[in-house]
């Protein structure tokens, strides 16, 4: 069994800032947990507007608390995000999300993250090697 407390894992490497200073993400599940995906709680800044597009990952997000709206940029549609709002990126989405008060998020990634990644240009996290090369078989 494992057990984690955000608390205590918010003060360790696990906490995650964004280089622009956007987000922040406690990761309290990663790849070496072997759950087969990662678990975050993700801390989104108020004014933050996020262009995004997990072409390695599906990801699944519950918003606990905060406001904002997501858009998906294939066909436009935006959808209110505010606490008790699930959504998930089944298809790979490209999508926007607009924070208009603080959003405190609970995110699933399939495959799991490895624990570092930040978003590259395309706002994707990259896959490591280990996990291309199962992508492949």
């Amino acid at each position: 069994m494992i057990v984690r407390y955000l608390e205590d894992a918010e003060k360790t490497e696990r906490r995650i800032i964004s280089p622009d200073g956007n987000w922040e993400s406690t990761r309290l599940l990663l790849k070496d947990d072997q759950m087969g995906f990662s678990f975050h709680i993700t801390t989104i800044y108020e004014g933050a507007s996020l262009r995004m597009h997990y072409q390695n990952h599906l990801e699944s997000v519950y918003c606990i608390s905060g406001e904002g709206e997501v858009e998906t940029l294939v066909s436009g549609k935006v959808y209110s995000v505010t606490a008790g709002t699930l959504y998930s990126l089944d298809k790979h989405d490209k999508h926007i999300l607009r924070v208009f008060k603080e959003m405190k998020m609970a995110c699933v990634f399939n495959p799991p993250l490895k624990g570092k990644e930040v978003h590259n240009a395309e706002g994707a996290y990259e896959l490591d090697a280990e996990a291309i090369g199962l992508k492949n078989c």
